[in-house]
Order: C-alpha cells, then sequence, then structure tokens
C-alpha cells in the first residue's frame, strides 16, 4: 500500500469517531455484513464511495493512488473479470455535494 493513502487502521478509527462502522456500512448499503471491508485492501469502487460518504470525504482523498489527478481511477487495478469492469469503470466518482 503506497504511504499516501490513509493506512486501514486510520480508516476504521475515523468511522468509529463518527459512531459507525465498516460492517453497518456495508449492512446499511444492503451488501454482505463485510463488503464494505474490501476497499480497505483492494480497488473496489462502491465501497470506496460508501466509506468516502460516510466520511464526509472523497474516495481520491482516502486512496490518492487509485485514481489520477483528474479523479478518474486509474487502469490495471482490476482483475479482468466482466464482473469487476462493469464495477469499476474509470468514471470520476463524485461525492452527494458534487463534489
Amino acid at each position: 500500500m503506497p504511504s499516501n493513502d490513509w493506512h486501514p487502521a486510520d480508516i476504521v478509527s475515523e468511522l468509529k469517531k463518527s459512531k459507525t462502522s465498516l460492517r453497518r456500512l456495508s449492512l446499511e448499503s444492503g451488501s454482505g455484513p463485510y463488503a464494505v471491508q474490501q476497499a480497505l485492501h483492494r480497488p473496489y469502487k462502491k465501497s470506496e464511495k460508501i466509506i468516502a460518504d460516510a466520511l464526509r470525504t472523497t474516495p481520491q482523498k482516502i486512496w490518492p493512488s487509485r485514481y489520477n489527478e483528474d479523479g478518474t481511477r486509474k487502469k490495471g487495478l482490476y482483475s479482468k473479470s466482466p464482473e469487476n469492469k462493469r464495477q469499476n469503470n474509470d468514471e470520476p466518482v463524485s461525492t452527494k455535494d458534487g463534489n
């Protein structure tokens, strides 16, 4: 993991300060109890967005190594399965407030 990305323990800590958890975010999103946790260790667009929204920031600020400067996702970070290609397109991720 590049040093400019937030450490997974820091993400968990910030979520606790916000009175939530990875498990709660997973269940609230309609996913399995550990689905959101995937983003801590591997690129996963949906989970990254859920975590960033809970922390009132952007995925690009939490995991800058996964994004280009213009906000698009870096290529080559994902497996080549059709499921991941559909899940991890390279369009910019925006927050609820449009930033």
